[in-house]
């Protein structure tokens, strides 16, 4: 007996039942794929953009919206601050190294930033042409910001006003591209790097407003773990604000995490919806197969086998819709990618694969066997005789 044969034959029998559980579970596999591959990717690539930075040190504020402009450059920044103080701090004895950003203008939406060459050591960047920033209005552009701009080593550009798009462009102080990064995965693919004297040229052409150099924000990271306990103290004492990305970005995650929760919830609520509705397909399917069932039994058929048979299809019912499921949610996740990565944010993909996606496939699997046992396990202690007496 082909328990598998008869089991499709059945299912196609039924099309639009069929079709029905399959949308339901597919649909409840689909949005907790979305939300796996989300969270993970998003918390591994601002875990990467944040790893080394102990402390951001900026104008006062928001702590979380000073670390998502000067650290994923996803906010605007908190304001400005003095360079005396920023270099004051910098030569703090519990300061082993503090990366200086001047932020305030864009590139076709991607941020300009104002720094020095330990920025780019501390991504690990390599040029994949060209040379890093040596004069004033020199830029190098990060992977992402140059296969979007199609910039290339030699080509002029000028910055625009503010962090997105539709800022006035300061057309009289046009940058030059002297170089390209090659992909990092980081925050770095997405800015466009130059000098800080650059950002103050375009904004002060070559003379400092009202005879104070400023910058935007400092990144910090420690000399000895005593820092952690005493700099942010010593920072938010003065006129500086400190901000701890990682204490930040487990704020943040926190703060959405509800709303992923509850989406969560409501992609389980499908897939037990899907499980109830097998269940009760596969209870009307018993009554109207007893004739069937009692034959197969009187031709030789064994209790376990006519188990197997509902078994095997729910279990080709819940195979089918988790696998959909997971094809549709990595097809979403792809679709919501190309979004983010139009408007330069973080970027996520379709095209991975997380370990927590085999649990879906035995949670679906799992889900159909328990609708299938009890009508499972009913066929099984049907009496032959009276169901082929009734005809």
């Amino acid at each position: 007996m082909n328990l598998p044969g008869i089991s499709l034959a059945y299912l196609r029998a039924k099309p639009l039942a069929t079709a029905l559980n399959l949308l339901l579970l597919a649909l409840g596999i689909a949005t907790i794929t979305v939300l796996m591959l989300a969270t993970q990717q998003i918390e591994e690539r601002m875990g990467r953009d944040a790893r080394g930075i102990d402390l951001v040190a900026g104008a006062k504020g928001s702590p979380m919206q000073l670390v998502l402009s000067a650290v994923f450059h996803l906010d605007a920044p908190t304001g400005n601050i003095p360079l005396d103080e920023a270099t004051a701090l910098a030569k703090h004895r519990l300061v082993k190294r503090a990366i200086p950003l001047a932020l305030g203008d864009s590139y076709r939406s991607f941020r300009i930033v104002g720094t020095n060459h330990d920025y780019v050591a501390h991504y690990g960047a390599r040029l994949a042409d060209g040379s890093l920033w040596a004069e004033p209005m020199e830029a190098v552009l990060g992977a992402e910001a140059a296969r979007v701009s199609g910039l290339r080593v030699g080509a002029k550009f000028a910055g625009a006003h503010g962090l997105g798009a539709g800022g006035e462009e300061h057309e009289e102080e046009p940058y030059q591209v002297v170089g390209v990064l090659a992909p990092t995965g980081t925050v770095i693919d997405r800015v466009v790097l130059t000098s800080v004297e650059s950002v103050w040229e375009v904004h002060e052409h070559g003379k400092p407003a009202g005879g104070t150099r400023e910058i935007t924000a400092l990144l910090i990271q420690y000399a000895s773990p005593l820092a952690a306990a005493t700099l942010p103290r010593t920072v938010n004492a003065g006129a500086l604000q400190a901000a701890s990305p990682a204490y930040e970005s487990a704020r943040l995650f926190r703060m959405i995490g509800v709303g992923v929760e509850v989406l969560r919830a409501f992609g389980l609520v499908l897939v037990l919806a899907a499980g109830l509705s097998v269940f009760i397909a596969l209870t009307n399917a018993l009554e109207e197969r007893r004739y069937d069932l009692a034959v197969m039994r009187m031709l030789g058929a064994s209790r376990l086998k006519l188990m197997g048979l509902l078994l095997v299809e729910a279990l080709a019912l819940s195979a089918a819709g988790a696998l959909i499921g997971l094809a549709l949610g990595h097809l979403l996740m792809e679709v919501l990618g190309a979004a983010l990565r139009a408007a330069q944010q973080v970027p996520v993909t379709g095209w991975t694969f997380v370990a927590g996606e085999w649990w879906l496939l035995a949670l679906a699997l799992g889900v159909g066997v328990l609708a299938a046992l009890l009508p499972a396990w009913r066929a099984s202690r049907a009496e032959v005789a009276p169901v082929l007496a009734e005809g």
